[in-house]
Parts: structure tokens; sequence; C-alpha cells
């Protein structure tokens, strides 16, 4: 059975300062290679999730890693011991993206064919996929069988009647499986994970199944409360599916460094450990490995990666539900009054990567009220900049009963809520109607403690520059608060 990581790194752009080993403050390219050899050698992460959606595809990730940094590889093998994992995109969902799922699936026994010859032996480098916006274990299966049957399996073709095979012509085609990872970003599917897994599993013979639970998406569509209980009962779910199936599952949460999308960097990681016992991968953003000292995120590698899986923390679920249900429709409530703000403030966050990231499912339900929202980094960064953090929306309809609640299952909430406003600001509440900003008074009231005072004075600035509309002055001020916050959003 394979080593499954502790820590994946990932792509998400949530950084502020820019990694040494780049060339300019957008990462692309050959940096991303330079990449996941920095995150396996000098930070120790075992995994790198690389991002095969909305740019070029660099199917050549598997040769360009061997060959430039052969000496590492020959002591670390790719595959066994360290590890890179293809995000493709979900056809079902990205139509423009779809045939680049088909280009990604045929690189793989490509991949293969450079690692034996690398190794001189039969390694598997890449033998894992994950699948964004998974919402049926259909979706799943049409992964795993186009990669069995039309990749793998065309080998067995005859090139004509009468003719060698495919695989007599160019060669073997292995793996001739492969594991798909459901990546579940949306409520109906993150309560249904427990059901879309088991149903995957039927008629597979596997030694173990992953899990990628969103947590940034669900923040945005349904505000952070929402977000955490949602994952919550997914583990739990999870948990009893295992025993069910008996196959062991092994949950991955995409936690980044705002307390609204995770609140997980080094000196936080501890929490987040206690927080979510039984996943067993945690994803390392770009804020976590860039804005902090590399000394402080080896530490934070090696305490996660040290740190032992235990079970999933019970949960109430009809009382988390009922609070999902009102928190969210709050939330969307307070969202719509932000949404034009947000949407002026976004076009001036810094990119941090070459690419177009994957569509969103915020707006599905929303259209026809006409909110349009970007990801959930650049809503972050929007929102903090004006000292809004977007950890407040959504909080006003919590009850005594449902902090009570909370204590027990959110047991990091009132931290969370710490953390985020501490880069709240008074200035920003005059950006937004009254009644929203009456609301958010009442949350910082109730939940705020100390605040930052050089994050204050830069939102003013933010705020002056949007007022002059001087956009030059307005991006370098977003930044300056980002550099004080350790991340963009």
């Amino acid at each position: 059975m394979a080593k499954v990581p502790r820590c994946m790194s990932t792509q998400h752009p949530d950084n502020v300062a820019t990694p040494f080993f780049a060339g300019e403050g957008v990462l692309a390219g050959e940096d991303e290679i330079k990449e996941a050899y920095y995150v396996f050698s000098a930070l120790g992460c075992e995994e790198q999730m690389w991002d095969c959606e909305g740019k070029e595809v660099d199917a050549f990730v598997v040769k360009k890693l061997l060959t430039k940094y052969e000496y590492y590889f020959r002591e670390h093998v790719l595959g066994e011991e360290v590890f890179v994992t293809l995000r493709v995109p979900n056809p079902e969902v990205e139509k423009a993206e779809a045939k680049i799922l088909l280009e990604t699936l045929e690189s793989i026994p490509r991949s293969f064919d450079a690692a034996k010859l690398f190794y001189g032996r039969d390694v598997c480098p890449i033998f894992e996929v994950i699948l964004p916006m998974t919402s049926s274990h259909e979706a799943l299966n049409r992964v795993y069988s186009f990669y069995r049957d039309f990749v793998a399996g065309k080998q067995y073709e005859k090139i004509s009647p009468g003719d060698i095979t495919i695989a007599d012509w160019i060669g073997e085609f292995r793996p001739e499986e492969i594991n798909v990872i459901p990546l579940l970003e949306d409520k109906n599917s993150i309560l249904g994970a427990a059901e879309i897994i088991t149903n995957y599993l039927r008629d597979k013979d596997l030694e173990y199944q992953r899990i990628f639970l969103a947590r940034s998406d669900p923040a945005l569509n349904y505000g952070m409360v929402s977000a955490v209980l949602l994952n919550k009962i997914a583990l739990q779910r999870l948990e009893k599916a295992q025993e069910d199936v008996g196959v062991e599952l092994y949950p991955i949460i995409g936690v980044g460094s705002a307390p609204f999308r995770g609140n997980f960097y080094p000196a936080g990681v501890e929490a987040c450990l206690r927080g979510y016992p039984s996943v067993q991968t945690f994803t390392l953003q770009s804020a976590f490995k860039y804005d902090y000292p590399q000394d402080e995120v080896l530490e934070a590698v090696d305490r996660i990666k040290k740190a032992r899986r235990s079970r999933a923390l019970a949960i109430e679920e009809d009382r988390a539900l009922d609070i999902i249900e009102r928190f969210s429709a709050e939330y969307s409530r307070e969202v719509a009054l932000l949404a034009p703000l947000v949407d002026r403030l976004s076009r001036q966050i810094p990119r941090r990567r070459a690419r177009k990231l994957h569509i969103g499912l915020f707006g599905y339900p929303r259209r026809h009220r006409g909110i349009k929202l970007p990801r959930a980094i650049t809503f972050c960064a929007a929102l903090y900049s004006v000292g809004i953090p977007p950890e407040v929306l959504g909080v006003s309809s919590l009850k005594e009963r449902d902090l009570d609640f909370l204590s027990d299952t959110y047991r990091g909430f009132r931290e969370d809520m710490r953390d985020a406003l501490r880069y709240f600001s008074e200035d920003g509440l005059r950006l937004i109607p009254e009644n929203l900003a009456e609301k958010i008074r009442a949350v910082v009231e109730r939940f705020g403690g100390e605040v930052d005072r050089a994050h204050g004075e830069a939102v003013k600035e933010v705020i002056s520059a949007l007022g002059r509309g001087d956009i030059p002055m307005l991006e370098e001020k977003i930044l300056h608060a980002a550099w004080i916050r350790r991340f963009l959003g």
C-alpha cells in the first residue's frame, strides 16, 4: 500500500511574499517545477498538487523534476516517498477545459516511462488525480473508467485487423488503473460524501481511498461557520462509511491561512489538528509556505507529520444542520450588500499565479439576483483590505444556544473570530449600507479583542486611495496591508 501523505503543498495563490526561487511576483512555468522540488527537499512536504486547470498543461512535470534534480530524486523516489498528484478539470462543469482532462490522463503513462528509465525499474510516479466539484460517484467512475479503458486499455487494441497491438508498436501503458480523488466543494456534495464514496467503491477492490473536502469554497458559498460544520458532519459520516465498506478512507482538507479559509498557518497547526483529528492530509497553501520564515514552516510541517490521526469529533447533526441553514441564509443576505464593494476592489488584488482559477460555485444559485463574486482568496483579500473581515458575515444569526453548541463542535470558533477581528477597522463600515454596518459592529463588540494598529493605518490608506481612484496607490496599499496579515486572502 502506498504511503498516504500528511502534508499536501498546493498552488493556491494566497501568498504576499514572492518565493526566492521565482523570477517575478507571478509564479508560472518553470517556477512551479522549482516549487515542487523546494517543498519536497527544503520543507519536508511529501506531496505536491499539480493544477491542470485553467493553464497550459505541463505534461512533462515528472521528466523535468527527475532531470533537473537528479541527485535528490535518486535518494527520494517519486511515487514512493514523495508524490505529485494532478488536479484535473471536471468536464461536467468546466466545458472549456474538458479536453485538458484527456491530455492530462494521456500524460500519466508517459511519466511512468520516464520514471522507469530513471530508476531502472517499474516506478509509478503519478497514480492519483483529483476531480474538483465532484457531485456524484458517476463523475468519479467516468474518469476512472476512461483512463482504464481508453488510455491504458487501448494498448491491447490492434492497429488494424491482423496487425500488431498498440503495445507491441509503442510499448505498454502503465499504470493500468489510477485512483480518483473526489474534491467536494458544495453543501450537497460535502454532506453526501459518504454516499458518493460508498457507491464509487462498490465495484472496486481498492486498498484505500482518499476524499478531499474543500474549506474555502464552502465558506465563500455559505459562510465560515457553515463551512466548518459541513466538514465536521462529512468527516463523521465518512468514519461510519469506512466501517461499512471495509476500505480505509483518508480525508484531505483544503485549509488556507485566513481564518475564513481555515486559519492554517505555521503557529496555528495544532489548533487545526485538534479541530480535524480524523483528517489524514492538510493542504499547505502558498501563504503558509512563503509568508513565514522557513524554519517556522519546517517546524510546522514536522509537527503535522508527527501528529497521530485519531477518530472524528462527534457532532449532533440535526442541530448543526439547523445552524447551517440559518447562518447561510443570513450570510447570503449580507454578502449581497457587499458584492458591489467586493467587485470594485477585486480588480486590484494582485495575481500570484499565472492561471485562470477554476470556475466558482457561488454564482450558480444566486445569478438571478445579479450577485457576482470572485474566488475565495480574492474575496477575502478585498474585504480584509478595507477592514471588514469576511468572518463577521452571517454571525449575527447566532443565538446563545448556538454558541454553546459551537463550543463543543467548533472549538476554535472564538479564536478564529479573535484572529480575524484583529484586522477590523471602523473606517471600512463607511463604505457599506448602515444596516449591515450595525450588524457588524454588534459582532465586533461580541467577539472582538485587540486590533492591529498597523493594519488599521494601512486600511485607512487603502480607503483613501479607493476614494481618489488612485489605482497604483490602491494596489500598493492592498499589498502593504496583506504583508501585515501574512496572507493575501
